[in-house]
């Protein structure tokens, strides 16, 4: 059996390669199974109840999912969670309980982000001045996003880069003046943040009368939704605002979909028609199933997803998410969140995972 570190550098070679085939990813999504089962007690008697075990398991698609909404009630995690390097926790719910994902090493959750992000929102360019519209990650030190926003920043931000949430305020006038001054020397610049951050901005330019005409080469990334931080806007409205108000091409303006629950994020390659379609690196693989009966469906079917992510080391590779998607050419279509039949069918599977853990833990 591997030990922490023989899985950990596994892991890094994985996301290391340029590419992999399905064999490679199915061997080394059986590997990992195999280290959660051995360490991840929680998750070994889970899988044990519905006879999943290294012996039986024989593909990644027969890997069981975890719901998402058990990171909230059990300790998933390999390492002794007061060894863990970082502890990621989610934004809560209505009664105040927030999942929590352990990382022991964050050099496994820093390469998968900078590696994606380098291809996905960069591509040829290596710096671009940013304005981060998030707080840092000294102000929010268990957001999985303030992480990804200061390596974006550090890694990819030209000089003078700079975030415009301090405190949790907007600064708007200071953007304003940025935004006035990348228009003037003519380079390109970049806005990422939270998408209700965005809303925010959208609001004050509005009162303002006040509207931009990025260069040539900016790009916008939004993420995380609107989570009752800001108005709802209907996605098209929402880049047909961006588009008008920063003058940037809805092209240029991307979503990137991520879940503290994982370590890998994915993005659309611009939003010029809604939904637009989203997919992975070669370490993460989605598909959307059935929750009433865990079955994949048909290819172009509605269903709720199921992401595999080869990144996610320490605590399950296997999620069943409440998002709503379809699975179509080069990856899915993100519908929505899940209600009806789809919401009993994760309530069911939250159920069953809970009963097979309880006890288990005080």
């Amino acid at each position: 059996m591997m030990t922490q570190k023989e899985m950990i550098e596994s892991t890094v070679q994985f996301i290391n390669r340029n590419e992999s085939s399905e064999e490679d990813f199915n061997q080394q999504a059986l590997q990992l199974f195999r280290y959660h089962y051995q360490y991840n007690i929680p998750y070994r008697t889970f899988c044990s109840q519905k006879g999943k075990t290294p012996r039986t398991v024989k593909t990644w698609r027969d890997i069981p999912p975890v719901p998402i909404n058990a990171f909230k009630d059990v300790t998933l995690s390999c390492c002794d969670p007061e060894q863990a390097e970082a502890i990621y926790m989610t934004s809560g719910t209505t009664q105040g309980i927030r999942g929590k994902h352990y990382h022991p090493t964050l050099d496994i959750f820093d390469r998968s982000m900078i590696k994606n992000f380098q291809e996905r929102f960069m591509g040829n360019t290596d710096k671009i001045r940013m304005g981060i519209l998030f707080p840092t990650e000294q102000e929010m030190p268990n957001s999985s996003l303030a992480r990804y926003l200061k390596l974006a920043k550090e890694r990819f931000g030209a000089e003078d880069s700079r975030y415009f949430i301090q405190n949790h305020e907007l600064d708007v006038e200071g953007l304003q003046k940025e935004l006035r001054n990348a228009e003037a020397i003519g380079e390109p610049y970049a806005l990422l943040g939270a998408s209700y951050s965005f809303v925010h901005l959208l609001e004050e330019l509005e009162r303002g009368n006040q509207t931009f005409t990025l260069p040539k080469g900016s790009r916008v990334l939004d993420t995380g939704g609107f989570k009752k931080q800001s108005k709802e806007l209907e996605l098209d409205e929402f880049y047909q605002l961006l588009s008008t108000y920063l003058g940037v091409n809805r092209s240029a303006c991307i979503n990137m979909y991520g879940m503290t629950e994982l370590s890998t994020q994915l993005y659309d390659n611009g939003n010029q028609s809604v939904p637009a379609v989203k997919s992975g690196p070669s370490w993460i693989k989605t598909r959307v199933v059935n929750p009433l009966t865990g079955e994949e469906v048909a290819k172009g079917e509605r269903g709720v997803i199921v992401h595999c992510d080869l990144a996610n080391m320490n605590s399950v590779s296997t999620i069943l998410t409440e998002d709503v998607g379809v699975e179509v050419e080069g990856g899915f279509l993100l519908l929505g969140r899940v209600e009806g039949t789809e919401a009993k069918g994760c309530s069911l599977a939250m159920a069953e995972f809970l009963k097979a853990s309880k006890g288990l833990e005080q």
